[in-house]
């Protein structure tokens, strides 16, 4: 048996134990099981705080290492004025542009409002490109009032992105 691909998310919600967090769990347990792969420790910007804008912190350096060693990110947010944290933000900063190298990556943000939904595409997107990411699908915009149910969305999501091996 190969070396399993990890599935590492990083989520840009400044609070800890927030929906964008289990949102972000969710997703990348159902992508592992699609491609037989396993979830790694998540990179939770709220545990660093304003660290992040520190670039000499060697805790967050090491989970920039982390990032670049991972087979597939989420990369998960709360819409705040139509588009990603500046948490997300400043942490991402630290990667170099094209350094994810074709990494698949995963845009996912939790909003209220439906009419924030191209956020998505229009400025995460662009952010997972700029460093390299590939992405097998369009991300993900969910609705606060869809999470109950978003179990079964990532599956089937999970499905179609990854349906052959990555």
């Amino acid at each position: 048996m190969g070396i399993q691909k990890t599935v590492l998310s990083v989520v840009g919600n400044p609070r800890p134990g927030s929906r964008t967090h289990a949102l972000a769990a969710t997703l990348s347990r159902a992508i592992a099981e699609q491609i037989g792969g396993v979830v790694a420790e998540p990179i939770d910007l709220a545990a660093h705080g304003p660290r992040v804008l520190d670039y000499e912190d060697h805790q967050l350096a090491s989970e920039a290492k982390r990032l670049l060693q991972a087979d597939v990110l989420v990369v998960a947010s709360p819409t705040y004025k139509a588009t990603y944290s500046g948490l997300l933000k400043a942490f991402l900063d630290r990667i170099g542009g094209g350094a994810l190298d074709g990494t698949p990556a995963v845009p996912v943000l939790l909003g209220g409002a439906s009419d924030h939904r191209l956020a998505v595409d229009v400025h995460f997107t662009p952010l997972l490109l700029e460093l390299g990411a590939s992405l097998p699908a369009r991300g993900l915009f969910v609705l606060e009032s869809e999470l109950d149910g978003f179990e079964a969305t990532a599956r089937s999501w999970a499905r179609t992105a990854f349906g052959t091996a990555t």
